[in-house]
């Protein structure tokens, strides 16, 4: 099974090597494509330093239009997304992901970390291509609230899905990126993103 990883990144140039390292380390990946979200730093060219696909788009479209644009450049069938922003990945968390979805034949496994964020906003999935594809409609639409997006179109089509701890594995929360008063806008438009998810027809 060939596995395709896409990374949606916006302004995480001093995070992202973090992300793709392991990646490359894994016997399991197959393509690996970080997807520039229109970054306002070098993002796009520290990930060019890696032996890795770099999609730059011109402007910031939100991290749903980014995993989309990431999946029509993929040559693979199975998906990984993973956030750019993650602390304490390792190969092992990569290739468990993997194998969980691969063994236990599930639509969509999701990785949660341990310190327990809600399964349904987790960006860390694994999943086929033909059922992103069902459930792309909105992403023009939605940001953040694009794993909620996921999730009730799984529970809706009644998806087989797993879960699976992310052990020592967390990100960086946006009051520490970018400072707390942006941090706190960013914060705040994530939720609208959210909620607007939750009332959104899949």
């Amino acid at each position: 099974m060939k596995i395709s990883a896409i990374i949606p990144a916006y302004n995480e140039a001093e995070r992202i090597g973090a992300v793709i390292q392991p990646l490359l380390d894994s016997a399991l990946i197959d393509e690996i494509i970080v997807v520039d979200d229109g970054s306002t730093d070098n993002t796009a060219e520290k990930a060019e330093e890696f032996a890795v696909k770099v999609i730059s788009l011109p402007d910031n479209k939100g991290k749903a239009v980014a995993m989309d644009e990431g999946v029509k450049a993929t040559q693979n069938d199975t998906l990984l997304f993973l956030d750019a922003d993650l602390v304490g990945l390792t190969t092992a968390h990569i290739d468990n992901l993997i194998r969980k979805y691969h063994e236990e034949n599930v639509d969509m496994v999701i990785g949660i970390f341990s310190a327990g964020r809600l399964t349904s906003l987790s960006g860390q999935r694994v999943i086929s291509k033909a059922l992103w594809q069902r459930a792309r409609s909105n992403v023009n639409e939605l940001d953040f609230g694009i794993e909620i997006a996921l999730t009730k179109l799984a529970f809706k089509e009644k998806w087989t899905k797993s879960t699976i701890k992310l052990p020592g594995v967390t990100h960086v929360v946006k009051e520490e990126k970018h400072g707390f008063q942006q941090g706190l806008g960013a914060r705040v438009k994530m939720y609208g993103d959210i909620i607007k998810s939750l009332f959104t027809k899949v």
